[in-house]
């Protein structure tokens, strides 16, 4: 079975198996993050307190860690999520929002990775660059580095980390650390919505609960995301915006299709 065959399997077999995938993420987007999860097939849960996310995790397929609002509660809480997730052998997907704009994301994201050996890390270029070791300018939570040598950076922090490392962006770059893959779907008008990243980690995440290779599960995820924003942009009417969109674009995931995914699904390894 090659690549695109798995993918399209996962799709399926998300809507058959309707995966429980634990969030501890941020206040702004948990909403959309939730709705993401539900519009794929699976189900998601968004359990933060320390007192039950050790159980909690316990009954899910795949734990999405955001740190994209952080505070002292919700990072033990993600440590000890963790812990239990590994022991369990559930894979953890980390998100590192913003990492190298304060001490404390990096600080944060570093401990993470180290404790937790997440299987996917999913970011932007500039936070993968951070995590990476290389400097980068930081805006707030956004990218502000351009994509030139994304496939060497991916590759290379994917071997070191023994992870799968995806940077989205125009052109999305998946490896494992011996191959990459880019993606080729998307619309800029993704960049306009809050959320749309995280959203991206939690299908990631969505896969990753009903198979063991997550890099086809990482490439699943991000494929339906850049699918859904074209098929988003494209219903536009005259006079509708980001907000038309950003419903829409939950009606593209919810409607997507493994015939879709073969069809227009854009999947290069060069």
């Amino acid at each position: 079975m090659d690549i695109r065959e798995k993918i399209f399997a996962n799709l399926s077999s998300v809507k058959e198996k309707s995966p429980l995938i634990h969030h501890i993420t941020n206040y702004v987007t948990v909403n959309d993050c939730a709705n993401v999860v539900l519009a794929i097939g699976g189900s998601p849960v968004m359990a933060d307190d320390l007192e039950e996310v050790a159980e909690m995790v316990g009954f899910a397929s795949a734990l999405v860690l955001n740190i994209g609002t952080l505070n002292s509660r919700t990072i033990e809480s993600m440590l000890v999520a963790g812990t239990r997730a590994k022991a369990l052998g559930i894979p953890v997907i980390l998100d590192p929002v913003g990492v190298g704009a304060t001490k404390l994301r990096t600080k944060t994201a570093e401990k993470l990775i180290r404790v937790l050996k997440p299987e996917v890390i999913r970011g932007n270029m500039s936070e993968i660059m951070v995590l990476a070791g290389q400097n980068v300018a930081i805006k707030g939570v956004d990218s502000v580095a351009d994509e030139q040598g994304s496939s060497v950076i991916a590759k290379n922090l994917a071997s070191n980390l023994n992870c799968i490392i995806a940077i989205t962006g125009k052109t999305d770059v998946v490896s494992d650390g011996r191959q990459v893959c880019r993606l080729n779907n998307g619309h800029r008008m993704l960049a306009d919505v809050t959320g749309t990243g995280c959203m991206t980690t939690s299908l990631v995440g969505t896969f990753c609960g009903v198979t063991k290779d997550y890099f086809t599960a990482t490439i699943a995820g991000i494929i339906c995301m850049g699918l859904a924003g074209q098929f988003a942009q494209a219903s536009l009417q005259l006079g509708e915006g980001i907000g038309t969109f950003r419903v829409r674009l939950l009606d593209s995931i919810y409607n997507l299709t493994p015939e879709i995914l073969a069809r227009e699904g854009k999947i290069s390894d060069k």
